[in-house]
């Protein structure tokens, strides 16, 4: 079974990129993150010509998730409050952001990390809460499964390898010594970093952005990740990185990680 994960910075902008990446890659699921759509104009048929069906939780032109699968998937919900009650999740369902179904016996929770704008403003405290809540999330989620797969872009590169330089890191977002802690903190109700798991050097990046050049000189960073769960982490058997579509005519920042198992 494979899995891959893709911000796709507007699905509707990237459609035929999305469409034609499946032809040539028909992955089990797909989970796509900032598809930047209300529900009901996500481009359904478009998906269902290729031989996928999608299950969406969109807003406009900010955030949105989605789950595009080749069979039908069970048990599908959207947001904290799938899981969390009403006080814990507070005002953090606003923005759609976490979509779940479970395929073959497998929950895949599909997530978009608020970037967090800057250190120390308002947007980086939200992100910090919402990981908290997260990390409430899945240890509810990984309570009631044993095969879990947590990915999507998670906007922080856990360490420094996985960023083209460590210059100033410290003070960047996405590299902040307290982001990388709070993912820590996410990470220890009991997952583990799939790409890690056959790829230990530095040099592979997943998103690249589009000032300066960044992505002909391979200036990375590597945000978008699978964390698995112990009994679906051991059945892993490749998790790689393909950087084609982010060499197309006006493509996504972001390119797809695939995970199989």
């Amino acid at each position: 079974m494979q899995v891959a994960s893709w911000n796709v910075n507007s699905i509707r902008t990237r459609l035929d990129h999305v469409t034609n990446w499946l032809s040539a890659h028909p992955v089990d699921l797909l989970c796509l993150q900032e598809t930047k759509v209300v529900d009901q104009d996500f481009p359904l048929t478009a998906f269902e010509a290729v031989g996928y069906r999608a299950y969406v939780y969109g807003q406009k032109a900010y955030n949105g998730v989605a789950l595009i699968s080749r069979e039908p998937l069970e048990a599908v919900s959207m947001g904290f409050r799938a899981v969390l009650d009403a006080a814990t999740v507070g005002d953090l369902d606003d923005q759609k952001r976490v979509i779940s179904g479970r395929l073959n016996g497998v929950r895949i929770v599909n997530l978009y990390v608020p970037n967090g704008a800057s250190v120390g403003s308002d947007k980086y405290d939200y992100k910090l809460r919402w990981l908290g809540v997260l990390k409430q999330y899945l240890t509810q989620v990984l309570a009631e499964n044993a095969a879990v797969n947590v990915c999507g872009d998670f906007n922080v590169a856990p360490e420094n390898k996985d960023i083209h330089s460590d210059k100033n890191r410290d003070k960047h977002i996405m590299s902040s010594p307290v982001e990388r802690e709070a993912l820590r903190d996410v990470l220890s109700v009991g997952l583990s970093d799939a790409f890690r798991k056959f790829t230990d050097e530095g040099g592979h990046y997943t998103w690249w952005d589009y000032r300066s050049g960044s992505f002909p000189k391979n200036l990375g960073w590597r945000i978008d990740h699978h964390y698995l769960s112990p009994a679906l982490y051991e059945r892993a058997t490749r998790c790689y990185i393909d950087a084609v579509p982010r060499g197309l005519e006006k493509p996504s920042d972001h390119v797809p990680i695939v995970v199989e198992y």
